[in-house]
């Protein structure tokens, strides 16, 4: 297995293993959002060699999905967005292989003091497995809460600025 960053000639192979995430953001949007000149996100894949593709004659068996943030406290950090390894190669090397090298070639290698990461109460796998690790899980120890604006509620939120 090997993790590499993704170009923009795999973004068609990158969007159908998102879609068997679940997430449903259309090719065009990552394009448009991934990789511009600026963009808002990068992506890493794992990939196997061709012998050991998935049922369904897939190489690219996972992705890790991150952003960069800035804390006044610790400075630069890394926001994991996503991080997806289809079912079959789950609990074997290309889970553990593509969390412990995102973390080394991404978090050191940009400087990152710290990797920030949201889990839904109800994946205790992924939680069980981040904890194991070392994570902490802010919620408990710090009473930190993940707030979110959207849709309607966003443009009111910038409704209320004042105008220039």
């Amino acid at each position: 297995s090997r993790v590499k960053l993704v170009p923009n000639t795999q973004i068609a192979t990158l969007s159908d293993v998102i879609l068997e995430f679940g997430v449903f953001l259309l090719k065009d949007g990552l394009c448009r959002d991934g990789f511009c000149q600026n963009p808002f996100f990068e992506c890493l894949v794992a990939e196997v060699p061709e012998e050991h593709k998935s049922k369904d004659g897939h190489t690219v068996v996972g992705y890790a999905l991150y952003f960069y943030t800035y804390s006044t406290w610790r400075g630069r950090c890394i926001y994991l967005e996503d991080l997806y390894v289809m079912q079959e190669f789950r609990g074997g090397i290309s889970g553990l292989m593509s969390s412990l090298w995102f973390s080394r070639q991404v978090g050191k290698e940009k400087q990152c003091a710290r990797l920030n990461l949201s889990v839904l109460d109800w994946n205790t796998p992924s939680r069980d497995f981040y904890a194991a690790k070392g994570a902490q899980d802010l919620t408990d120890s710090e009473g930190w809460h993940f707030i979110r604006f959207d849709g309607k509620n966003l443009d009111s939120l910038a409704n209320e600025a004042p105008k220039d």
